[in-house]
């Protein structure tokens, strides 16, 4: 049945009339549940006696009839006067940091402290250097003249130190504690999930050492079809923790990925004579010698006839494609020239490389471009980021390689070269793996 009916339209009807007895009882309903009118309370406030006056009045509150404010500053009375100036301080404490081309003196002049102390700190510094941006802490002494004097500063001149320079009435003096310092490697360990690059960092581990850590893993399998998303990672790394609470890390000692499928990659970076070489458990090395993968990301598209997404129809693909997140760190495959960067067409943001022997590589789509023309490039430096630019439907990257100007299967220009331990060398390699192993397991 019909109940919410527009009375202003068959005026008379059944239906009309329907819709105005269903208002009727509605109304009478709502007028039966109304409560009573009534008269709210009334009564007085309570009385204030001499002693809350009082207070109030010291705290600037009293009614509006006398001309006050709630909230007002407080009053003058018999114990609180107003004072024409502000009291002077008698010591000041800053923090401050060390600008650039700036040493101690010129930082203390600059705040307010005396010439001579300044000078004094100095020289009471010797052979001791302060880093731009170091932080340092300054008492001042009671003004005297525009000037004060320097009562205390300190700053860390190291993890394992602190300098203190405290003032007295026969000058300045310079004192150095040390501070005890754990240098225990520091040992992360978790899972590679949906990008190993970004589990890494997720994980607090810091860009330079993500990036040795997959150069490291490079040398011994595909990191774009060798891993999956249930591999665990393992890295250990230097680490100088002071007493204080301040952390310093170091290198990469140990990189390890746990396999959720197939043996367990465990690989230590071990010097023999000038060659520092990453080496896994039996003590075998390799070395890329000839081209490294670009990115850390699986191989979505390979080198060939292919059907194209955007341009529907069939095109040589002259590279292979990687499909790296945006954002996504992108390294030279190998040492050489940085040929040409810039907006290329299609291919967007690109990045093109010169290589010994007649070799060229491409890097398409980037969002971003670290490396300037005419740059010479290391194997693995950072060239850029992944990026959606260009002729693109998602971000990944587009990689090519020339030799003499024409297009070759990436997948063809990847050679390694094996070195092994033997003897004392690998007896000590062995020694060492253990050690790092044990890192973290205690406790």
């Amino acid at each position: 049945m019909e109940l919410a009916i527009d009375l202003a339209e068959d005026f008379g009807s059944r239906r009309w009339w329907r819709g105005f007895a269903t208002l009727t009882a509605l109304t009478v309903a709502t007028a039966l549940m109304t409560p009573p009118f009534v008269p709210l309370p009334g009564g007085h406030p309570a009385a204030v006696n001499e002693a809350e006056e009082a207070q109030f009045a010291a705290a600037g509150i009293g009614t509006l009839v006398e001309g006050s404010t709630a909230g007002m500053a407080m009053a003058p009375t018999r114990a609180v006067e107003t004072l024409s100036a502000a009291p002077e301080r008698p010591r000041i404490d800053l923090f401050a940091r060390l600008a650039p081309r700036e040493n101690l003196a010129r930082m203390l002049v600059r705040l307010g402290a005396r010439v001579g102390d300044a000078g004094q700190a100095q020289l009471l510094l010797g052979e001791t250097s302060i880093a731009p941006g170091t932080s340092i802490a300054i008492t001042l002494g009671r003004n005297e003249g525009g000037v004060r004097p320097v009562e205390r500063l300190s700053f860390r001149s190291g993890l394992d130190a602190e300098v203190i320079i405290t003032g007295s009435p026969a000058g300045l003096r310079l004192d150095r504690q040390s501070i005890a310092v754990d240098a225990t490697p520091l040992r992360i360990r978790g899972r590679v999930g949906d990008g190993l690059y970004w589990s890494l960092r997720a994980a607090g581990i810091a860009p330079d050492i993500a990036s040795d850590y997959l150069k490291a893993l490079g040398g011994q399998l595909d990191l774009g079809t060798d891993i999956a998303a249930n591999d665990r990672f393992d890295l250990v790394i230097a680490n100088r923790r002071a007493a204080t609470g301040e952390n310093e890390p170091g290198a990469l000692l140990y990189a390890g990925l746990d396999r959720a499928s197939g043996a367990p990659l465990q690989l230590v970076k071990w010097t023999v004579g000038s060659s520092s070489l990453w080496y896994e458990a039996s003590g075998v090395g390799r070395q890329v010698s000839g081209m490294i993968w670009p990115v850390s990301a699986p191989i979505t598209s390979g080198f060939g006839e292919r059907y194209h997404p955007i341009l529907h129809f069939m095109r040589m693909h002259n590279g292979i494609d990687f499909g790296a997140h945006f954002g996504t760190p992108i390294v030279a495959a190998a040492d050489g020239t940085v040929e040409r960067v810039g907006w290329a067409g299609g291919y967007g943001e690109q990045v093109r490389l010169a290589h010994a022997g007649g070799i060229e590589t491409s890097y398409s789509h980037m969002s971003r471009i670290v490396v300037a023309p005419g740059s010479v490039i290391r194997q693995g430096q950072l060239i850029g980021y992944s990026g959606n630019s260009g002729l693109s439907t998602g971000p990944h990257l587009h990689y090519e390689v020339m030799r003499s100007g024409q297009a070759i299967n990436p997948m063809s220009v990847r050679f390694i070269a094996h070195a092994t331990l033997d003897g004392p060398s690998l007896t000590a390699f062995k020694a060492r793996l253990a050690s790092l192993l044990g890192v973290g397991e205690k406790g």
